[in-house]
């Protein structure tokens, strides 16, 4: 399949993630005020979406509390910064095993629910995207699973269209690909679909070219997706992706670092992603044109 280079390209920003970076570098968000600023100040710098998890204020690890998504959304909408809102649903589906003798009962760092508990916070704040990881996969971990199983999938992508909130399908290997277009066959998600490639997170997809490219193969041609790489080659997955026909995500979630020895901040690697694609003779389009690319209606604040 010869390369179709993507002429309008919009960024996304995922803000600060689930893992375990809070203690890794000072710019990774936490508290709803932090996330929030940081997801501002990303947009200014270019990012048409912010996609934000949620963490514990003062630990900064991972929450499910739904008052801290309230308040990075209201947060974020009473800016004055307009951006397309994307809030992770992928929250709530791990399994961590015990000894490999011994596994049940799961232990500790377990955190399995019921699918409209997974969605509650994405009915209340009404984002216009959150994502849907499409699989279950071994996942960095020795004994960590994230757990999506079809009967998951299928209710809770239904509850996203129910909603009127677009699913970012989220695929780390082929195999999520193929459950995805089974979903749309199925009537549970609406087409065209909008697909994240996840690259180079253990243990799904690799970050090789050769692999991207199998991904973006069996990506439909009226799909839209974007893609990001782990660490060091995000950047390199900016040129990547772009050259392959798809837009950009970069953020502190899935890399921390600016350069050698030089931690990031969100809105330095949204602008140096930005400088890429300008250079390479694409256009970078903001919320608004987003909006109309995929069928979005914004969410205005609360009265």
């Amino acid at each position: 399949m010869p390369l179709t280079m993507n002429q309008e390209v919009f960024i996304t920003c995922a803000v600060t993630g689930s893992g375990s970076t809070q203690e890794r570098s000072p710019h990774v968000p936490r508290s709803p005020a932090q996330i929030a600023e940081s997801a501002i100040a990303a947009a200014r710098a270019g990012a048409a979406i912010v996609h934000c998890h949620v963490r514990e204020p003062e630990s900064g690890k991972p929450s499910r509390d739904l008052a801290y998504y309230r308040e990075v959304t209201e947060r974020i909408r009473e800016s004055e910064t307009d951006v397309v809102l994307n809030l992770t649903a992928g929250m709530g589906g791990d399994i961590v095993f015990g000894p490999t003798e011994h596994p049940m009962p799961p232990i500790a760092g377990t955190d399995m629910i019921g699918a409209s508990e997974r969605v509650q916070h994405i009915a209340e704040c009404l984002p216009e995207i959150c994502t849907l990881d499409c699989g279950t996969m071994n996942f960095a971990e020795a004994d960590y699973v994230m757990t999506n199983t079809p009967g998951m999938l299928t209710a809770m992508g239904s509850m996203m269209t129910h909603l009127g909130v677009k699913p970012e399908i989220e695929a780390f290997d082929t195999g999520h690909l193929w459950y995805a277009k089974q979903l749309v066959k199925d009537g549970v998600l609406d087409a065209p679909a909008l697909v994240q490639l996840c690259m180079g997170v253990p243990w799904g997809a690799p970050d090789d070219l050769n692999t991207f490219m199998a991904m973006v193969n069996n990506v439909p041609e009226d799909w839209t997706f974007s893609a990001f790489a782990l660490g060091r080659n995000q950047m390199a997955y900016v040129a990547a992706a772009v050259l392959a026909g798809g837009n950009v995500r970069v953020g502190l979630e899935d890399n921390l670092w600016l350069g050698k020895g030089q931690l990031a901040e969100n809105w330095q690697l949204v602008e140096r992603a930005g400088t890429i694609i300008e250079n390479m003779g694409a256009r970078i389009i903001g919320p608004a044109e987003v909006r109309e690319k995929l069928g979005l209606t914004k969410r205005a604040p609360k009265a």
